[in-house]
């Protein structure tokens, strides 16, 4: 039997090929989705679409599912224990976890690896059911690439509580990056809205009208090729970082995605950005205690880095 539904297109995928957009938000291979197109299943604002057709962002889609038999999730058991995620604390309210590298905050289109949410059900433990679905407990996010501290809700409470205090920017977010060349000046702030890329989908960039991102910056050691940075975000917009740096043409090392050079990135075995959230402070949901936790440099950016000090 059919299942009919009705469902807003997320601004992720605004512009993208139908069959290649469906497939991500629907968890289903791009020949069921051609299957449905061509079928006429498929509506956006109540037309037809082809599969060449582009997705609008806020536009409703009407889908007509095909019976179960036909459906092929791409999407694997998102419930597993993921290698490397340490538990850094644990209470009734907030689980404060190390993030290593190739692991998402949570499930999302397009993404079949290991996430936080999914190695913290493993763990068997129960997080706050607040939010979307796929993202429950998630108060703030983590690049795939970028290493770090997260906290997590457990609490309702403490959804709700950290939510605020994110938004607040009552939150201490400390990271470290290692940029190409030498910041001029070499503490300084980045003051420059944020969003979507207006050619490609999967980057962000500074844009005029885009959303207020506020990045302040300090040098705490500098080598002939780079410089080590101290970090810390006033707001908390995707890719951040790699985008205000990128934009100061002093592109985090090895974040290909943002221009950097991949021949440093070679020499100082890098396969992904130099870029770690090391600490993270916030005032407890359940008490209002302050609290602050660290994670130190994984084993690939402190090699990195040890290469940059001639250690290496």
């Amino acid at each position: 039997m059919s299942t009919a539904r009705t469902l807003p297109i997320p601004d992720g995928l605004d512009g993208m090929r139908v069959d290649a957009g469906l497939s991500r938000l629907l968890g289903l291979s791009r020949t069921v989705v051609a299957g449905l197109v061509e079928e006429g299943q498929i509506l956006q604002g109540g037309r037809a679409l082809a599969k060449s057709d582009r997705l609008v962002a806020g536009s409703w889609l009407e889908i007509t599912l095909p019976e179960p038999a036909r459906v092929m999730p791409t999407e694997p058991d998102a419930t597993a224990i993921v290698d490397g995620l340490t538990v850094l604390y644990s209470d009734d309210d907030v689980v404060v976890v190390d993030k290593p590298v190739g692991v998402a905050a949570h499930p999302s289109p397009g993404w079949d690896g290991p996430t936080v949410t999914g190695g913290l059900a493993a763990l068997g433990l129960r997080l706050s059911t607040s939010g979307a679905a796929e993202r429950q407990g998630i108060v703030h996010r983590l690049d795939t690439g970028t290493t770090g501290v997260m906290v997590v809700a457990k609490s309702e409470t403490a959804y709700t509580a950290l939510k605020r205090a994110f938004k607040r920017r009552e939150v201490t977010k400390r990271y470290r990056a290692i940029v190409q060349g030498h910041p001029d000046p070499s503490r300084g702030t980045v003051d420059a809205p944020i969003d979507r890329h207006p050619r490609h989908d999967w980057r962000f960039a500074v844009v005029a009208g885009g959303r207020p991102s506020v990045t302040h910056y300090d040098t705490v050691e500098a080598f002939p090729a780079a410089s080590l940075l101290d970090i810390t975000l006033e707001t908390g917009r995707t890719h951040q970082i790699r985008v205000h740096m990128s934009a100061l043409r002093h592109p985090c090392v090895g974040d290909l995605t943002y221009g950097a050079d991949p021949a440093l990135a070679a020499s100082l075995g890098l396969s992904r950005q130099w870029l770690h959230a090391h600490q993270l402070g916030f005032a407890h949901p359940c008490d209002g205690r302050w609290v602050e936790f660290t994670s130190p440099y994984p084993d690939d950016l402190r090699h990195a880095l040890d290469v940059l000090r001639g250690d290496g």
